[in-house]
């Protein structure tokens, strides 16, 4: 019987070069689609998953996360005077309980792998989940939640997959695949970012990970790999073997939020997917149409 999953660990230490200048000040992870920071969107998804315990992998200029899930008795008080009770239920609503909510510094960038490692003391001999924010997936039943009903049946090491495009492998960990059952995919091998030529699959890793709490012991021993980082995936593959190693094909669509044109995206998705912003985006989108025809 597997053991229920209740921590999850939210690396959010990267710089968001790519995002600059907007992120020289704010974090990637604070960046909003239509209302809501990225960075809401994994919490959310994680609690959806029955997630009780959050865990951030900070570092330096992060403290708006730490700010976005705490208090604020001064906007609090605005609020309630103003009478805007709704911002104030929706302010209120989206932080965790008291003591469920701990950060942790990395100090130096060197990698997912070492980001996750940075989070061993405060895990535990017990499974979790990774979430990467970048990756926003909208889905009718939350991504994480899929995978942990999965993992249920399973155990072992579990990876949110999608198969990429050939040439695009090169950015991802891509799974050697030995076998399939239905969503399931049994894997028997796992390469960070191959040469498309030597890729073993298409079937590529995203920002969804429930780990074995091995996968520490393996982390604080690996050699670095690409990028000369400690990878996740060169952890995950050592393991193999020794843990069972599952992807899973999980249902929605999955926007990469750490690129401008992924963000702009998933910006346009969920705000046609919102009833009160659906009809004026469709209008939006008509008016820009017809102005580009015109040109």
């Amino acid at each position: 019987m597997t053991k229920r999953i209740k921590k999850a660990v939210f690396p959010v230490a990267g710089m968001g070069t790519r995002f600059l200048p907007a992120t020289k000040a704010m974090p990637k992870e604070m960046l909003p689609v239509v209302d809501k920071p990225l960075i809401q969107y994994a919490v959310e998804e994680a609690i959806a998953a029955g997630i009780e315990e959050f865990i951030f992998v900070t570092g330096r200029g992060k403290t708006a996360i730490e700010d976005h899930f705490d208090r604020s008795a001064e906007l609090e008080a605005i609020l309630m005077e103003r009478g805007k009770h709704d911002a104030l239920e929706t302010a209120l609503a989206m932080i965790p309980e008291n003591g469920r909510v701990t950060y942790t510094r990395q100090g130096n960038p060197h990698g997912l792998g070492h980001a996750v490692l940075c989070a061993k003391s405060l895990v535990g001999d017990e499974p979790f989940v990774v979430l990467l924010a970048d990756d926003l997936i909208q889905s009718q039943t939350p991504c994480m939640k899929q995978m942990v009903e999965s993992y249920g049946r399973t155990g072992g090491n579990m990876v949110a997959v999608m198969d990429v495009p050939r040439e695009e492998t090169k950015r991802y960990g891509v799974l050697e695949v030995e076998g399939t059952n239905g969503r399931l995919v049994s894997a028997c091998g796992m390469v960070e970012k191959p040469d498309p030529k030597d890729a073993p699959s298409t079937l590529s890793a995203i920002g969804r990970y429930i780990l074995d709490p091995g996968i520490f012991d393996v982390l604080e021993s690996i050699p670095r790999g690409a990028g000369n980082e400690i990878q996740l995936t060169d952890g995950l593959a050592a393991m193999i073997g020794k843990v069972p190693f599952y992807g899973y094909r999980f249902e929605g669509q999955r926007f990469d939020c750490g690129n401008k044109v992924g963000f702009l995206k998933a910006t346009l998705a969920f705000a046609l997917d919102r009833p009160d912003l659906r009809d004026d985006m469709r209008a939006l989108i008509q008016e820009f149409a017809e102005g580009d025809a015109a040109k």
